[in-house]
């Protein structure tokens, strides 16, 4: 359920805006025994109303953890959302590659891998797993606290193909910019081959609302450092934030009026980048 009175966005969103990673939680999917949340139900109906004020034209579903690795309910919400709606599946070592094309074919193009609790797929798999989607032109997106990021850091350039950081790197104490661990995120983008989300930064800012200026600081200096490969994403319906600081739907769009400034680079941002991962 997303909050009350929700105001107009004060940025339009160019033709052909790209929401890269939100939620669907409808009733009737059975929420996996390894949750750490159960959330409350999200369904596509109500979704379809944020796109639309919002002024999204596409849709990237990511599966929760709260499903563990049943995609069911993803899936069912990329149909119920119409073919150019695009999906991120969750599965392990054991998936078969019949299964993977079946997921292709529904319209899912990457794996998540999760680092916090309620993650299903460890560490050791990710590198195994990324090869074998190769050849389905699929990239991978992973989570895990941004402080991490020296020390995964090698790990992650010897991955094969794309790989997308979420939620700008996901700081769980946010840092400067000239931090280690960002100086190390911002190496990571510079191959061309790795896309930061521009988006979640309630669950780690300090300062809150309406820029989120700790988080911001980062977002900014991933957008001067690499705009071509920065995605946007609303993270709907926010089950990281605490219920009294409930994100309104607009200040997800809005952000980027602080933090991409320059008109041109915010359609890089929700048209250009995204289009190049998705619509195919």
């Amino acid at each position: 359920m997303t909050n009350d009175n929700q105001p107009t966005p004060r940025l339009k969103a160019p033709a052909g805006t790209w929401d890269t990673h939100m939620h669907v939680y409808e009733p009737g999917y059975p929420i996996a025994p390894t949750a750490v949340t159960k959330p409350h139900d999200a369904p596509t109906s109500e979704y379809l109303r944020v796109r639309k004020a919002l002024g999204i034209a596409h849709t990237v579903v990511v599966q929760p953890s709260a499903y563990g690795m049943d995609n069911g309910c993803t899936l069912a919400a990329i149909k119920a959302m119409g073919p150019d709606t695009r999906g991120i599946a969750v599965a392990d070592a054991s998936v078969r590659d019949a299964e993977l094309e079946r997921l292709h074919a529904a319209g899912i193009r990457g794996l998540r891998f999760f680092f916090f609790p309620g993650g299903l797929v460890p560490w050791e798999s990710v590198a195994p797993l990324t090869a074998r989607v190769q050849a389905l032109g699929w990239h991978v997106i992973v989570q895990f606290d941004g402080s991490q990021m020296p020390e995964r850091e090698a790990a992650l350039k010897r991955l094969p193909g794309t790989v997308v950081i979420d939620h700008v790197g996901k700081f769980i104490e946010p840092v400067r910019t000239d931090d280690p661990s960002f100086r190390a995120l911002l190496r990571l983008v510079e191959t061309g081959r790795f896309y930061v989300k521009l988006s979640a930064p309630y669950e780690t800012s300090k300062v809150g609302p309406p820029n989120y200026d700790d988080v911001g600081a980062l977002a900014k200096a991933l957008v001067k450092a690499a705009p071509e490969r920065m995605l946007w994403a609303s993270n709907w319906p926010y089950v990281g934030a605490p219920k009294e600081r409930l994100p309104k739907d607009a200040w997800m769009l809005d952000l980027l009026l602080d933090w991409v400034p320059d008109e041109a680079t915010r359609k890089k941002v929700l048209v250009d980048n995204p289009a190049r991962l998705y619509a195919k």
